[in-house]
C-alpha cells in the first residue's frame, strides 16, 4: 500500500478560490499553486492584481503561476514582466501558442534569458516540448505544462510521451515536467512506470482524493452507497 508520505511526485494545487489556496498552503504535501484567470473569473476575482498580491502574501515561500491573459506576443511580455515583478515566487504562466496557433517559444525564450521563471502551459506534443528545450535558460526555473489528462481522453497513452518529454528536459535541471489534468489517482504514482522521474500534478479533484490511496481494496467494500 502506498501512503501520502511515500510519494515520489510533487504535487501543485489549482484552483483560484483564496480561502481554498491557504488551507492547502497549511498541507506541506502542496509544493506549489498554479491558477489562472479563468478559474479567477470562476470564483468571481474582479481585480487580478489585488488577487494575486493578496495570495502571495499568504503563500510567499512555494511557487504560484500566475497567467498572462493577452494573445499578442508583445503584450504578454508586458505582462509577463509586470507579473513577475509580484514575487520572487512567481511563475508567469505563457501558454505553448497563441488562439491563432502561432508558436510562442521565441517569447519563452526572452522571458527565460532574462531571468523570469516560466510556466509554459497548454503543451500537448513533443515537438513543443523540443521548442522549449531549445530556448530555456538552464539557469533559470520553469515549468513545463503538458496536458497529459487531456491527451489521455483522446484515446493516447500520455505516459511515452511524458517519459520522453522528461528526456528532452534532462539539459535543463530547473526546468520541471507538470503532468496537468490527471484523470486518476494512478498519475500519481509515477514510480510504477519505467522512466518517468519527475511529474507534477495539478487538479483541484485531487484536494479531495489523495487521502484515498491510504485506504485498502477492503475498506473500500465497507464505504455506505
Amino acid at each position: 500500500m502506498t501512503t501520502v508520505s511515500h510519494l515520489k511526485v510533487k504535487i501543485f494545487a489549482d484552483g483560484a478560490d483564496f480561502d481554498g489556496m491557504v488551507k492547502m498552503y497549511e498541507n506541506p504535501l502542496i509544493k506549489g499553486f498554479t491558477t489562472n484567470p479563468t478559474l479567477m473569473k470562476a470564483a468571481g476575482v474582479s481585480d487580478y492584481v489585488t488577487f494575486a498580491r493578496r495570495v502571495l502574501k499568504a503563500i510567499p515561500d512555494r511557487p504560484v503561476s500566475f497567467e498572462v491573459f493577452a494573445d499578442e506576443p508583445d503584450e504578454m511580455k508586458r505582462q509577463a514582466t509586470e507579473i513577475a515583478s509580484w514575487g520572487k515566487n512567481v511563475n508567469v504562466k505563457i501558454p505553448i501558442t497563441t488562439t491563432k496557433g502561432e508558436l510562442l517559444a521565441p517569447l519563452v525564450g526572452e522571458l527565460s534569458a532574462s531571468g523570469i521563471a516560466v510556466n509554459v502551459t497548454a503543451v500537448f506534443t513533443l515537438e513543443q516540448v523540443q521548442a522549449i528545450a531549445d530556448v530555456l535558460n538552464p539557469e533559470v526555473f520553469a515549468i513545463v505544462s503538458i496536458f497529459a489528462g487531456r491527451i489521455a481522453d483522446s484515446g493516447i497513452d500520455p505516459v511515452p510521451l511524458m517519459a520522453s518529454a522528461a528526456k528532452m528536459l534532462e539539459r535543463h535541471p530547473k526546468a520541471d515536467l507538470l503532468w496537468a489534468s490527471p484523470r486518476e489517482i494512478l498519475n500519481i504514482l509515477p514510480e510504477k512506470r519505467d522512466n518517468i522521474k519527475k511529474i507534477f500534478l495539478s487538479d483541484e479533484k485531487f484536494k479531495k482524493l489523495i487521502m484515498e490511496i491510504e485506504k485498502n481494496s477492503n475498506q473500500f467494500s465497507t464505504i455506505k452507497k
